[in-house]
């Protein structure tokens, strides 16, 4: 099979896979793997695509709840991109977290799938709150680009790239992507699986911002309101034991041909949380 010409298509991962930031839960999500299967489609009309991410899980728990129906499905083409809710954890664990990605990759690619992943960014550029979990952002990537080599896994490489950081590929909770971001993502992703068509444009800085970024107390008060609007829900959901995926399935948990996604406000994902909007 060359470059390109994938027939089935199943995404694995968590809510930036579901595609929160891009669109909402009344017309449905669509997001950077609806996206790449749109570009599949542009050169293989007959692809059929599945995605079973679901927002808040881990790893481990992706692993768990997705590989064995994705194995199932028979992908040519799977994208496996999951961690950052460990990442958020109190108990985090860099070799335990890729140890579930790279038994997820081994067992697709055993298969026959080619399989592609990312890199996080660098979130003390996205906001200077996210400096605790630096080091560990540094610690996955490495288990990730190594686990990625040893089983011919295309990796997406965001965080080396200054664009990644620019406050607008980022939603408003500055922890899932826009549409722009998104349709930078789907972007990477084709690049690095070398999809016709594509190129490292993904990786060019955005025009100059009409409005300045806020500096000195107006930064100050911009990081309180989020703090108060994002972070602090988030740890209060997880002091309540809950997770913005509870009671929450898949989106298109069976392939289907690529037409009717969520672009198209013909179709829409799973049961809506009544805490949303919400952190991964």
């Amino acid at each position: 099979m060359s470059s390109g010409e994938y027939l089935r298509y199943v995404a694995l991962g968590d809510s930036q896979t579901e595609g929160l930031g891009d669109g909402d839960d009344i017309m449905g999500l669509r997001g950077w793997a609806d996206r790449l299967a749109e570009q599949l489609a542009e050169h293989c009309p007959g692809v059929q695509y599945a995605n079973l991410a679901v927002r808040g899980r881990t790893a481990g728990q992706v692993r768990a709840e997705q590989l064995r129906p994705a194995i199932a499905l028979r992908p040519d083409l799977a994208t496996v991109v999951a961690g950052v809710n460990d990442l958020l954890r109190p108990r985090f664990d860099a070799d335990e977290v890729a140890g579930h990605l790279e038994a997820m990759f081994a067992t697709l690619t055993a298969q026959g799938a080619c399989v592609a992943t990312l890199t996080f960014p660098d979130v003390t550029r996205i906001t200077p709150l996210g400096r605790p979990i630096s080091s560990r952002v540094v610690a996955l990537n490495h288990r990730i680009r190594e686990a990625a080599l040893r089983h011919g896994v295309a990796v997406a490489e965001t965080f080396r790239h200054e664009v990644v950081t620019d406050p607008r590929i980022w939603s408003p909770d500055r922890l899932h992507a826009s549409p722009l971001g998104h349709e930078r993502i789907a972007a990477a992703i084709a690049h690095a699986l070398r999809l016709p068509g594509s190129s490292n444009s993904w990786t060019h800085p955005l025009p100059p911002p009409e409005a300045p970024t806020p500096a000195g107390w107006h930064a100050t008060a911009a990081e309180l309101r989020w703090a108060a609007s994002f972070l602090g829900p988030w740890f209060g959901r997880r002091l309540r034991g809950r997770s913005s995926g509870n009671g929450r399935t898949a989106k298109r948990p069976q392939l289907r041909p690529v037409h009717a996604l969520p672009g198209s406000g013909t179709e829409q994902s799973g049961l809506r949380s009544a805490d949303d909007p919400s952190l991964s």
